[in-house]
């Protein structure tokens, strides 16, 4: 088990969400194909560079789309916020107030980089 695999509890709540497999055919295990997805969606790395122990990376980024594709992922989030809504974090926008003129510049008007304006 590496370090941000599933948990067993974690497992017990998402395990009964998935999609059964097709009658007669074997498949790659759901919980090792999660493990997979999340740590490609963790690292940001490319589906390709996927370590070996998560099964083939065509296998685990077809059972991604067909999953968000079937509200798979929307259905694990709900899950996962309602056994823990102390866990759900938002994060929260902040308004920025602009110069006054920022939003009304001339049209077409040439823009300067910072590195060559002269003071006034």
């Amino acid at each position: 088990m590496a370090r941000y695999d599933l948990s067993e509890v974690e497992w017990s709540i998402i395990e009964p969400l998935l999609p059964p497999a097709p009658p007669g055919k074997q498949r790659v295990d759901d919980r090792r194909v999660l493990n997979g997805i999340f740590w490609v969606l963790r690292t940001g790395s490319p589906w390709r560079d996927l370590p070996a122990r998560y099964g083939p990376a065509t296998t685990v980024y077809n059972r991604y789309n067909r999953w968000a594709k079937r509200g798979v992922w929307l259905a694990i989030f709900e899950a996962l916020a309602a056994k823990e809504p102390a866990a759900l974090q938002l994060i929260d926008s902040s308004i920025v107030k602009a110069h006054q003129h920022a939003a009304g510049g001339k049209k077409g008007a040439r823009i300067t980089p910072s590195a060559v304006l002269v003071e006034d």
